[in-house]
């Protein structure tokens, strides 16, 4: 089974300066999810996907291939993951060099571990599945959620079925934690790619954290010192 892990790193965030390669624990966010996908060793390619030479050069310090840098074309902020991914694989096969199974790891995932990786394949496996993608459990039960009017008035905020219930009787909600999406080659060109044959790989709270923002990266930040004290 060939199988090949895409990490993007676009340079240039807006919201965190220059988050891929911001300093966590002493390491490039990026050099996280670069040495998690290696440990795992279940990847033939370890691939960044970056538009920035600066990047590409840390990158490959950490051990990733950065052969090409993206096109300028999916370099913007408003780049779609999977066109840079479709990107990626279509230059390799111009090489003559094909993938069986595509895993995106996204840099903002820094607490995944190479176990997550390996779970994920093993849920391919016995399910036969066409695609595999990251969850965990919600913070809070969208069933205790609503949305407000203009007026602020919380007349019909409540549920009534669910209102005053325990939260261990609630349905467990699930949602997306983006930390790992794998599918099979012959899924990238859907126009759905998760539409059917997809599973769920379910993962916890504590090694879900996205960091898409300071206070994520704070968060990030903290649980990976006492987890180091510990």
């Amino acid at each position: 089974m060939n199988r090949i892990a895409i990490i993007p790193a676009r340079s240039g965030s807006k919201g965190l300066k220059d988050k891929n390669i911001l300093p966590l624990c002493g390491k490039p966010l990026m050099a996280y999810t670069i040495e998690c996908a290696i440990d795992s060793g279940a990847f033939e390619k370890v691939f960044v996907s970056t538009d920035s030479e600066q990047y590409a050069q840390i990158a490959q310090h950490y051990g990733a291939d950065v052969s090409f840098l993206r096109s300028e074309a999916n370099s913007s902020d408003i780049a779609d993951s999977w066109e840079v991914v479709r990107e990626v694989i279509m230059r390799f096969e111009e090489k003559k060099k094909y993938y069986d199974e595509i895993m995106l790891l996204q840099v903002t995932s820094p607490l995944r571990i190479k176990e997550d990786i390996l779970g994920a394949i093993q849920v391919m496996s016995d399910k036969n599945a066409n695609a595999v993608i990251s969850l965990t459990e919600t913070d809070h039960s969208p069933l205790w959620c609503n949305i407000l009017p203009e007026d602020g008035s919380m007349d019909d905020f409540e549920n009534k079925r669910y209102a005053g219930m325990p939260r261990q009787q609630l349905p467990v909600f699930y949602r997306y934690n983006g930390a790992i999406y794998l599918l099979k080659r012959s899924e990238l060109c859907r126009e759905n790619m998760f539409l059917s044959g997809c599973y769920a790989y379910i993962m916890p709270r504590e090694r879900s954290i996205d960091i898409d923002t300071e206070f994520d990266f704070k968060i990030a930040e903290l649980y990976m010192k006492e987890k180091r004290k510990n």
